[in-house]
């Protein structure tokens, strides 16, 4: 376990230094990622300019639901870069050499790409919590604190899931399948309003299916006192759990990888 952490900061380091060859593209892009997550924070203030609330949400709330929901998405983005972009890597072979070394295929995969860029929209998120939390005057005490880490933990790990489920297909077509899109950047469009909002059923499926809600709406509630359930502070933590039938998935699919030449 040591050893493959130490050589997946390795991989790290290495996609940092060759990021810092080009200083200049690397500032430009996550500026460029910056701006693009601009775009969605002005729909939102747009809205409440003309809505004073959504179901009883604020734009404080709102804005600190989001900025969580983005955190998580930017940070999933960052480690699990290399399954967003497996599709190449099986349609030109070189998954057959991944198989061929003795290290972990899952661990190759991660570190075959790392996007730091993703700051610039990290750095949007956080802003938006700052200015979120400022605003809505959460009382803050450990619990809340754990409440946020454990949202942070179990949203990246979430995000990473779908992304290895992504991944896993890739075995079946060769190709990544757009409509996942709806489950990663989609998430990250419509998880900009607290789930509950969007009705029963959105509710159930985010609950029981895709655990967004797990990691977002209740948790949320606690985190702005609108609910006293203590379980929702530790409610995040159960959305590790889904990444069992992504792996379970992806083992199924490098058993049935043949290759695919090159």
């Amino acid at each position: 376990m040591t050893s493959n952490l130490k050589l997946y900061f390795h991989y790290i380091s290495i996609h940092i230094k060759g990021m810092m060859q080009y200083k200049s593209s690397f500032i430009l892009t996550a500026i460029g990622q910056f701006l693009v997550s601009f775009n969605v924070f002005l729909g939102v203030f747009f809205m409440f300019r003309r809505f004073n609330n959504i179901e009883g949400f604020t734009y404080s709330e709102v804005l600190l639901c989001f900025s969580v929901m983005l955190m998580e998405f930017s940070l999933a983005e960052c480690i699990a870069r290399g399954f967003d972009t497996f599709p190449s890597m099986v349609r030109k072979g070189e998954f057959d050499r991944v198989m061929t070394r003795p290290r972990n295929e899952i661990l190759q995969v991660l570190g075959s790409s790392f996007e730091l860029t993703r700051f610039g929209r990290m750095l949007q998120a956080v802003v938006m919590f700052i200015y979120g939390v400022v605003n809505c005057g959460v009382h803050w005490n450990t619990l809340r604190v754990l409440t946020v880490v454990f949202m942070l933990i179990g949203g990246t790990a979430l995000f990473c899931g779908i992304f290895l489920i992504y991944a896993a297909l890739c075995f079946y077509t060769l190709d990544g399948l757009e409509f996942m899109n709806i489950l990663t950047d989609g998430a990250r469009e419509y998880g900009k309003y607290p789930i509950g909002v969007y009705g029963k059923r959105m509710l159930q499926f985010c609950t029981f299916i895709v655990p967004y809600a797990l990691v977002q709406f209740y948790p949320l509630l606690y985190l702005i006192e609108k609910s006293s359930n203590i379980t929702y502070v530790f409610i995040p933590l159960a959305a590790l759990l889904f990444l069992i039938p992504c792996f379970i998935l992806w083992k199924i699919g490098v058993r049935h990888y043949k290759s695919s030449g090159s």
